[in-house]
């Protein structure tokens, strides 16, 4: 395909991130001047709570996922290993993690790569680590060096609500259709063992349950509620929580939960903006005026249709938004193709591109194929991170597939542009009706999640949806620091753009302590034996000592 990027005139008409060049540098969560204080404080107390033996359940938060990967110093700073410490002052059995072979990140089974490493910062915004380091050995194999357990960090990245009591998640016979490979690594001699299982042949005398129902709604979310990984229903969700929270707390154990953020507001879905397309970029502004006038011969046929809000136009003064395929909009592919057919001028437009008045139809049908259910986003749109390094690419299939109904090369390439002549598919974009849907679900699982935590006197509550919130909207202003959403440069959120960073991590460590605190009388803020955010890095560097 390199051959032919000069023949496209729209090759090269998007610039990935240009609001990373507009960001504050990435040290913009900088402490203010810290403030030494000579104050008394209480001698640490743990109030009702026994943390003798604390085991963590959860899923890519409790693992301490980060920037797209798991490794060791990911682990090591995840927020149940940084409670660990808290609980160690107080008599806490060692806390053991299943930490990964190396700080790369990624896994392998059997010697074949099934993960890749982590994400680093590459100046501009997030790169793979293999793009500045060159390629790497992923050493974490889940088939040939798995350690033993048993594990008081069970954390699964990608669990469901349903995956943690579910038996043979962890069995690596049951791997790719049945089995998750971070839970495969936690099973060790019982394979079979459920997560939960797993956790109370322990007999916990304190447990954390973090985000259960986060990855209920994520995979539908960042698949752009394409259909392929669907929401969780409610009442299979109620049933996993409960049996999770009554199993748990059946000995006894006391244990902090947390409700369910709404995932949207992070910024995987928040930093690629709906109006991309700049007249400013070389490659696209003097490009508008043709892109405006074969639009225009199909603007005429959405006004004839009665539809011109789905009229595609771009602007010669300021950024304008991608064309994207809505789904909720009725198909008027054959209504297209007929409006089109019946013009009279229509021949002599197709002729314009160099083609035979008689590829007219052909081209007409064209047309109502590829806009049938097409409009140009809007701000009320979310559009996937990843989408950012598609559009303004050439689709292949949808290249190859103008090839096959016999337009040329080059103008197969220029009707294929992403975003732009070839709509954006489904799983770039979140529609408003698929924020509502992960929306209701989220309220759903909260209900639940709020309900058994207060019938409950050994449950305590951390609230992530308000605190996912007050980032994403004010900022977080804790020990001289603030925390944000913003992609790089918060320091709350990693660089996949969804899960925390080490601090994000510690942050969120604190909370739980101060949950703690209030449920169960302990003191562990009042004594100050919490963590000092500052301690821990909002973007881990290339090389990790």
């Amino acid at each position: 395909m390199k051959t032919m990027k000069t023949k496209y005139f729209f090759w090269f008409l998007f610039v990935i991130f240009i609001g990373f060049t507009a960001c504050n540098d990435i040290e913009d969560v900088l402490a203010d001047n810290n403030i030494e204080t000579t104050e008394l404080l209480p001698e640490l107390t743990s109030g009702t709570a026994d943390f003798t033996k604390y085991v963590a359940i959860g899923a890519s938060f409790t693992a301490g996922y980060t920037d797209n990967a798991l490794f060791v110093a990911s682990q090591e700073n995840s927020f149940p290993n940084i409670m660990a410490k808290e609980f160690a002052k107080i008599g806490s059995g060692s806390f053991n993690q299943p930490l990964t072979n190396d700080n790369f990140g990624g896994l392998a089974v059997g010697g074949t790569r099934i993960a890749d490493p982590r994400l680093v910062f590459g100046g501009a915004g997030p790169v793979p680590l293999e793009s500045l380091v060159g390629p790497v050995t992923v050493t974490t194999d889940i088939a040939l060096n798995n350690p033993t357990g048993p594990f008081n960090n069970l954390g699964v990245p990608g669990a469901k609500s349903f995956h943690l009591i579910a038996p043979g998640f962890g069995n690596l016979a049951n791997f790719p259709a049945a089995a998750n490979p971070y839970a495969v690594r936690l099973t060790g001699n019982s394979p079979n063992a459920s997560v939960l299982e797993l956790a109370m042949a322990q007999s916990p005398t304190f447990f954390t349950l973090s985000e259960v129902g986060g990855n209920d709604v994520l995979g539908y979310a960042t698949s752009g509620g394409d259909g392929s990984n669907p929401i969780t229903d409610t009442a299979t969700f109620d049933f996993a929580f409960n049996t999770l929270v009554t199993t748990l707390t059946s000995g006894g154990a006391k244990g902090v939960v947390t409700n369910v953020p709404y995932i949207t507001d992070l910024p995987h879905f928040t930093t690629v903006p709906y109006n991309p397309l700049s007249p400013n970029n070389p490659s696209f502004g003097p490009l508008i005026p043709t892109l405006n006038g074969v639009f225009g011969q199909l603007n005429q046929v959405f006004a004839f249709l009665q539809v011109p809000e789905r009229s595609v136009v771009f602007s010669t003064t300021e950024a304008s938004p991608v064309v994207i395929k809505d789904e909720t909009l009725t198909n008027l592919s054959a209504q297209i193709a007929g409006v089109l057919n019946a013009s009279p001028t229509f021949p002599a437009f197709v002729q314009s591109f160099g083609l035979p008045a008689q590829a007219a139809p052909l081209v007409a049908n064209l047309f109502g194929t590829i806009y049938g259910q097409t409009r140009q986003a809007t701000e009320d749109d979310l559009l996937v991170l990843p989408s950012s390094s598609v559009i303004g690419t050439v689709n292949t299939t949808t290249f190859a597939f103008l090839l096959s109904q016999g337009l040329p090369q080059a103008l197969a390439g220029q009707f294929s542009v992403e975003g732009v002549t070839n709509p954006l598919e489904d799983k770039w974009v979140l529609l408003p009706s698929e924020q509502l849907e992960i929306k209701t679900a989220t309220d759903a699982y909260n209900t639940t999640i709020e309900s058994v935590a207060n019938s409950n006197a050994n449950v305590a509550l951390v609230d992530l949806n308000s605190i996912l919130d007050e980032a994403s909207t004010t900022g977080i202003s804790y020990n001289n620091f603030t925390l944000n959403t913003n992609l790089v440069t918060g320091g709350a959120v990693s660089l996949d753009g969804i899960h925390l960073t080490a601090r994000g991590y510690a942050f969120m460590a604190n909370k739980f302590l101060e949950a703690i605190d209030a449920a169960f009388g302990s003191n562990f803020k009042e004594s100050g034996n919490v963590a000092n955010i500052g301690d821990y890095p909002t973007n881990y560097p290339r090389v990790i000592p």
